[in-house]
């Protein structure tokens, strides 16, 4: 299914940031931004909800804790107890200071590495998969927003070079 979007280019993200509001303010849809660095209160400027990968980092630190919990004590307790500098294997909660820094460790690592597995399914961003980027020109110095058209063309076109656009183009999105 494709859909008509207008791309209205900028290059200065300051002017983009208020054609995104004046955008918002007539209640039109805006379908993306595309820049070529992070701009700092785009997201809120859009209207789009916070992230949630906190609770997940959480969730996979939990993951993460747990799984060296069981790998140190069926390791060190369960499978070869070893007598380490006097301090007999009898339990892991007798031992458990020891472990403390292998429990961090643990912890991080599979919240980092599987928050970066989540980011990249969320943002379906897979090896070889082609840009989608618009127009060569975000990647170095334009900015770009896509609004959809809804209604009439020639009034949103109009509405969008009041707002210091310096390039518009109509595309068919798909």
């Amino acid at each position: 299914m494709s859909s008509k979007v207008i791309q209205a280019m900028y290059n200065d993200d300051d002017i983009l940031m208020d054609a995104v509001k004046e955008v918002r303010a007539a209640h039109y849809h805006i379908e993306e931004v595309y820049t070529p660095f992070p701009v700092h209160g785009l997201d809120k400027a859009m209207g789009l909800k916070g992230t949630r990968i906190a609770i997940t980092a959480f969730m996979y630190g939990c993951v993460g804790f747990s799984f060296a919990v069981w790998m140190m004590n069926y390791m060190m307790i369960e499978q070869w107890p070893q007598d380490i500098g006097g301090k007999p294997s009898f339990s892991f909660f007798l031992n458990m200071p020891a472990f403390v820094p292998i429990m961090f460790e643990l912890s991080v690592f599979f919240a980092a590495h599987l928050m970066v597995i989540t980011f990249y399914m969320r943002s379906r961003l897979w090896p070889f998969k082609e840009a989608e980027n618009p127009d060569p020109r975000t990647t170095d110095d334009m900015f770009v927003m896509e609004v959809a058209v809804d209604g009439n063309e020639s009034d949103l076109v109009s509405f969008l070079e009041k707002t210091g656009t310096v390039e518009i183009k109509v595309t068919e999105k798909h």
